[in-house]
C-alpha cells in the first residue's frame, strides 16, 4: 500500500493500556506518526509509540490545545490527521480518506475535512443524543488550521473550506461510570477556570436552566432514548456535568472576599 502524505498527530498522557488500537489504525497507510505526551508520563506510552516508528516529544503540559498545536508543528507532511489515544480510524474511514487522496492526485480540494465520531459506552455504540454524530474536524492541510488555546473542548479553526466525510471515527472514551464521573469533574473544573478567566459570571436562571435543557435536548429532542439505558445515563451525566460547571462558577463569583490579615473584627 502506498503511504499517503499525512502526518498523524496524537496527544496523550498515561495511555499504555489503550493506545495500541489507535496506532494500529493509522500504521501502514500514513507517512509519519507524531506523539506529544504529557511530560509526566510514566507508564511506557512513549516506548509503545516508538515501537510503531513514532516521533515522540514530551514538552511541559499546558493543555490539550497547546499540545495539539505543538504536535502539529513537528509534522513534515503536507496533510495532518489528529486522533487521540482512545480513538480508532475505522477501515471504512481509512478507505474513504485513501479514495479522497487518490481521486484528487494526493491534493484534496478542501483545506480540511470532518467526519462523525461514534462513542462506545457500556457495550453499545451510541447513535443518538448529544454524542452523535459529534462531527470532528481532524484532517487538514498543514498551515491552514490552528487549535487555539482553550482549556476545554478545543476546536480546529480552519482557513478555508471544510469538506465532509461520511464514515465514523470510533471513540472508546469512557471505561466505566467512575471514569465518566472523574472526567465530568475534570471538565467542570476546566470550564470554571476558563469562564472565570474570561470575566463571565453565571446567573441563577442560567444555573437552573442549562442542566435541565441539556437533558431534554439530548434525551428527547435528539432521541437519546433510542440508545437504551446507556442513552439515559449519558443524558443524566451530561446534565450533571453541566450543573457542576455552572455551579462552580457561581460559587467562585459569590465567595466572600478574604479579610485582610490585620483585620481584628
Amino acid at each position: 500500500m502506498t503511504k499517503l502524505p499525512i502526518s498523524v498527530c496524537l496527544v496523550a498522557g498515561n495511555e499504555a493500556h489503550r493506545i495500541r488500537p489507535a496506532l494500529d489504525s493509522v500504521q501502514g497507510w500514513t507517512s509519519e506518526i507524531i506523539l506529544a505526551i504529557d511530560d509526566k508520563v510514566t507508564d511506557g506510552t512513549d516506548k509503545i509509540a516508538k515501537s510503531y516508528g513514532a516521533k515522540v516529544f514530551s514538552p511541559p503540559w499546558r493543555g490539550h490545545a497547546i499540545h495539539r498545536n505543538f504536535a502539529s508543528a513537528q509534522a513534515t507532511q503536507p496533510w495532518l490527521l489528529m486522533i487521540d489515544a482512545d480513538e480508532v480510524i475505522t477501515p471504512e474511514l481509512r478507505d474513504e480518506i485513501i479514495r479522497l487522496f487518490e481521486q484528487n492526485k494526493l491534493n484534496p480540494p478542501c483545506a480540511a475535512y470532518r467526519f462523525p465520531r461514534c462513542t462506545f459506552y457500556y457495550d453499545r455504540w451510541i447513535r443518538h443524543g448529544d454524542w452523535y454524530p459529534d462531527r470532528q474536524t481532524r484532517l487538514w492541510q498543514r498551515g491552514r488550521a490552528d487549535w487555539g488555546d482553550k482549556l476545554l473542548h478545543e476546536t480546529l479553526t480552519v482557513d478555508g473550506q471544510t469538506g465532509d466525510l461520511k464514515n465514523d471515527l470510533r471513540h472508546f472514551s469512557m471505561e466505566s461510570l467512575d471514569h465518566h464521573l472523574r472526567k465530568s469533574i475534570t471538565y467542570s473544573n476546566l470550564f470554571a477556570q476558563q469562564r472565570l478567566a474570561s470575566g463571565k459570571g453565571v446567573g441563577l436562571l442560567e444555573l437552573w436552566f442549562r442542566p435541565w435543557w441539556r437533558f431534554v435536548r439530548g434525551y428527547i429532542l435528539r432521541r437519546g432514548f433510542l440508545d437504551g439505558w446507556q442513552g439515559y445515563a449519558i443524558a443524566r451525566m451530561v446534565a450533571h456535568e453541566t450543573f457542576l460547571r455552572y455551579a462552580k462558577v457561581r460559587a467562585a463569583q459569590t465567595k466572600p472576599a478574604a479579610k485582610p490579615a490585620n483585620d481584628q473584627h
